[in-house]
Order: C-alpha cells, then sequence, then structure tokens
C-alpha cells in the first residue's frame, strides 16, 4: 500500500487524527492513490472538519473525478452536507462547475431535496436558472422528483432575482 493509498483509506474512514499524522510525515495532500482519486476525493463527506484539515494541507476542491467529473462539491451537496458544502466554498470551491451531464452542485442538492444547501449555493450559482444536458434546471428537479419545499424556495427565489 502507498502512502497515498493510506492518506485516502484514513480520509474515507474519517479519521481525522491519523490523517494529520501522514500529512505530518509530509505526505502529498493532493497525491493520487490506486484507483487515481485523491484523500479529498474520498473522504468521508459528513466530517467538514476532516475536510477542512485536508484543504488547509492544500488539497485541490475542485479537482474533478477521474470518471464522472464530480468534484467533491458535487458529492457533498447530493448528500445534503451542507457544513461540508460551506467548508468546501470557504476554500475555494467553484460552485459552477458542472459534471458530465452538465450538473452544477446546485441540480445535485435540489433533486435530492437538500432545502438548506440550496439555501447556500443558489446566491453563488452564477446561473441558477441553468439547465443539465437533459435540459433539467434545479428547479426542474425539485418539482418532478417531488421536492415540494426546495422547488418553491428555487421559484420564490428566481422570482425575486430576475437578472440571475
Amino acid at each position: 500500500m502507498t502512502e497515498e493509498d493510506e492518506l485516502c483509506k484514513a480520509s474515507a474512514r474519517g479519521e481525522r487524527d491519523k490523517v494529520l499524522s501522514i500529512l505530518q510525515r509530509g505526505v502529498n495532500v493532493s497525491g493520487f492513490n490506486s484507483f487515481n482519486r485523491t484523500a479529498l476525493q474520498v473522504v468521508k463527506l459528513g466530517d467538514s472538519q476532516l475536510i477542512k484539515v485536508l484543504l488547509e494541507a492544500g488539497a485541490d476542491p475542485n479537482l474533478p473525478d477521474p470518471v464522472l467529473k464530480l468534484t467533491v462539491t458535487h458529492d457533498a451537496a447530493r448528500e445534503g452536507f451542507v457544513e461540508s458544502v460551506r467548508a468546501l466554498m470557504d476554500h475555494g470551491a467553484d460552485v459552477n462547475l458542472v459534471d458530465e451531464n452538465g450538473n452544477l452542485p446546485l441540480h445535485l442538492a435540489a433533486r435530492e431535496g437538500h432545502l438548506h444547501v440550496v439555501k447556500l449555493l443558489i446566491p453563488h450559482t452564477a446561473s441558477p436558472r441553468a439547465a443539465n444536458i437533459h435540459g433539467f434546471t434545479a428547479w426542474q428537479l425539485a418539482r418532478d422528483f417531488k421536492r415540494v419545499e426546495t422547488a418553491e424556495y428555487i421559484e420564490e427565489y428566481l422570482g425575486s432575482n430576475k437578472g440571475s
């Protein structure tokens, strides 16, 4: 097992002390494991403190997954981890990057009905009315997946922000 594999394994398990110990040994936080992923790409998404540790060590929040082109922000938004999304944004995550399907993190949060994440993302999203490659906007995804409260919030937000 490489040092990068060890770092990724500890990151995925949420073992903050072990991650810190590995990083103190000089292991590259941006190094790739055997599956071509970094520690941040496999991090335990609900652990915003561990995410901060990796970001403060220099991890790139905008590096896309090699397969689906998802960033960690996409993953955290889809899963509803608002504090993790906030930590990523505070450390330079670009919420306007799209995955291979043209989804912004906003699309994924809306589809899953994660209202708190939508509220965090939408004012920072350059084009909250943008459609993915299937022609669906965040509002349409929320509506179609019956995320009523989220769809209503997006509709209200877009109605009060005509220029966005």
